[in-house]
């Protein structure tokens, strides 16, 4: 992506900053004017000193060249404050407008996707959009307007000289564009390399323990190895290409500058221009190749920003979510109905097939099933992170693609495997679910959870705040989701393996808390532990993402099929 694509690809999100881009065009406008116009006086006072004229004349022409240069000076300082406020507040625009568009895709784009690679584009990547526009917005601003009227001062000093130094301009142009489509391809794999990089780590910090646990550090420091070389190789490759440019076209503009200083001597010698007006010339020839020198010298950033923008632009790409739900469900009684279901992530290769189930409101459902057996494909399909491909799913009678999605999720509490308890006050986490919830309720949810007693024992009670530095047992993070739950008051209720993590004794608080949460809710409770199940209504054997048995307890092991099997196979190993 070249920097004119980039900037006319951003136009959407520069359309805010039209009044400083406005303020900061004027300003470029009036520095270039006020710096161009200088050399005339330079010209005069050179004249003057040359023909021997006082001092009396020489210095208010002295005076007026400073006040030029103060004002030049101003309008420069008021330019780069105009386009420093809209780089950065551009970069604070477009990471909101991320994360926006984070929360609006679906599920599938983050099960195929790196996490530390999209943390990249947070980060690196608008960091290199905003120091671009910083770089280009100033550069091409001031340079546009100086290449204009360089060239209207030089006309009017001698054509013949400025013919001469625009057809070095065009070898500029070439040269630069060719180094520049040699060094793109290399900014763009640096981009990609460093969110490889980025993810690699983020995966090695968060399962240190396990890489620790299985002395794998070599192994880890390998594969990071590997991708550090990967970005060494394309990284030098760009900033050596990058590189060339700035010194290239200098060579370009100097051996211009120097032809032009030898035409210029035999003109004078000739008695075509004065000594005043050469000098004059040459700081316009000067000015004139400035800008294509400070595009060059800036050329690195503007290829990091643009190969940056393209990575920032696929993800606005990306097609959302799609909602098609119009209607509300109100006052959730929890009948759950899956009509004919077929599903598979890819829709060449269906995983469910045909999947009929009807669970009564207030009903209490285990679903049980080897690893991979769809268990929580299952649960995915019911809170719409994922869409069936035929059949239907009915809540109370209504298609759950007729709902609204966040209506429909509003009416179902989850407890998982990992909890996920944010940072912020004890107070705020419960709270989550329902942002009005008074203390008092959520107090009471604590204490039939059993999470009270440990949080009245923290420092600042329900209004500590919940960090990374603060030590809390799985079981009592765990208390604490069931609490969150309970504030909420669903209708629904799924449990996915919400004791796996947690030792025996915080096991009995938990399901304690679990029992109290279930009562009247229509539950879904996956579990490998099949003791925590017995006394549900209902059980569902899954195998290759559908039910090959179903029943209860008593009357899944009279027929010793798939679930008899399950439970004697971990009863024996209870027993051992």
């Amino acid at each position: 992506m070249k920097l004119h694509e980039m900037i006319r690809q951003l136009r959407p999100f520069l359309r805010d900053f039209r009044g400083p881009l406005f303020i900061a065009f004027t300003m470029a406008i009036l520095s270039v004017t006020l710096n161009l116009y200088a050399p005339l006086f330079i010209s005069d006072i050179i004249d003057a000193m040359s023909q021997g004229q006082p001092q009396a004349i020489i210095l208010p022409s002295l005076m007026r060249l400073a006040m030029i240069y103060l004002a030049y000076s101003l309008c420069t300082w008021g330019m780069m404050l105009c386009t420093n406020h809209i780089a950065f507040s551009s970069a604070h625009t477009l990471r909101q407008r991320l994360f926006q568009k984070l929360e609006e895709l679906p599920i599938a784009y983050y099960d195929t996707h790196e996490h530390g690679d999209m943390l990249a584009r947070f980060t690196n990547d608008i960091d290199r959009i905003s120091d671009g526009l910083l770089q280009g917005l100033s550069t091409l601003l001031s340079g546009l307007v100086t290449i204009i009227l360089a060239i209207g001062f030089m006309v009017r000093i001698h054509i013949g000289m400025t013919c001469i130094v625009l057809l070095c301009a065009p070898f500029t142009y070439l040269i630069a564009k060719l180094i520049t489509k040699r060094s793109h391809k290399y900014f763009i794999s640096q981009t990609y390399d460093i969110g490889k990089l980025n993810a690699q780590t983020q995966e090695m910090l968060a399962g240190i323990r396990t890489v620790k646990a299985y002395q794998q550090e070599d192994a880890a420091y390998e594969r990071f190895q590997a991708l550090n070389q990967q970005l060494y190789h394309s990284g030098q490759h760009a900033q050596f290409y990058g590189s060339l440019v700035n010194p290239t076209t200098r060579l370009v503009t100097n051996s211009a500058y120097t032809i032009v200083g030898v035409c210029g001597a035999f003109f004078a010698l000739g008695g075509q221009i004065t000594l005043g007006n050469i000098s004059s010339f040459l700081l316009y020839s000067n000015h004139f190749s400035k800008p294509f020198n400070e595009i060059s010298a800036v050329m690195t950033q503007l290829q990091a920003a643009a190969a940056s923008a393209q990575r920032i632009l696929s993800l606005f790409a990306q097609p959302p979510q799609s909602d098609t739900g119009e209607h509300t469900l109100r006052n959730c009684k929890g009948h759950i109905r899956f009509e004919h279901v077929s599903f598979g992530y890819d829709p060449h290769h269906l995983l469910m097939k045909d999947l009929c189930i009807d669970i009564p409101a207030g009903s209490r459902i285990a679903i049980v099933g080897k690893t991979g057996a769809g268990k929580t494909t299952l649960i995915n399909l019911l809170m719409r992170f994922y869409e069936v491909n035929s059949g239907r799913i009915l809540v109370d009678g209504m298609d759950i693609t007729t709902c609204k999605r966040d209506e429909l999720r509003a009416h179902f509490g989850m407890v998982l495997q990992d909890t996920f308890l944010g940072k912020d006050t004890i107070h705020n986490i419960l709270a989550y679910g329902k942002k009005d919830a008074k203390r008092s309720d959520i107090i009471q949810a604590a204490q039939a959870c059993g999470a009270h007693s440990f949080i009245e024992k923290l420092s600042d009670g329900y209004d500590t705040v919940l960090n990374d530095n603060m030590f809390l047992s799985q079981g009592q993070r765990q208390l604490l989701s069931i609490t969150r739950v309970m504030v909420m008051d669903p209708a629904i209720l799924i449990l996915d393996e919400a004791t796996s993590n947690i030792d025996t004794r915080s096991e009995l608080y938990v399901n304690a808390a679990m029992e109290k949460l279930m009562q009247g809710k229509t539950s879904f409770v996956i579990a490998h532990r099949l003791s925590t199940i017995l006394n549900s209504d209902q059980i569902l054997v899954m195998d290759q993402g559908n039910i090959v048995e179903s029943g209860t307890h008593e009357q899944l092991l009279q027929k010793n099929g798939a679930y008899a099997d399950l439970y004697h196979a971990q009863f024996e190993q209870d027993q051992t």
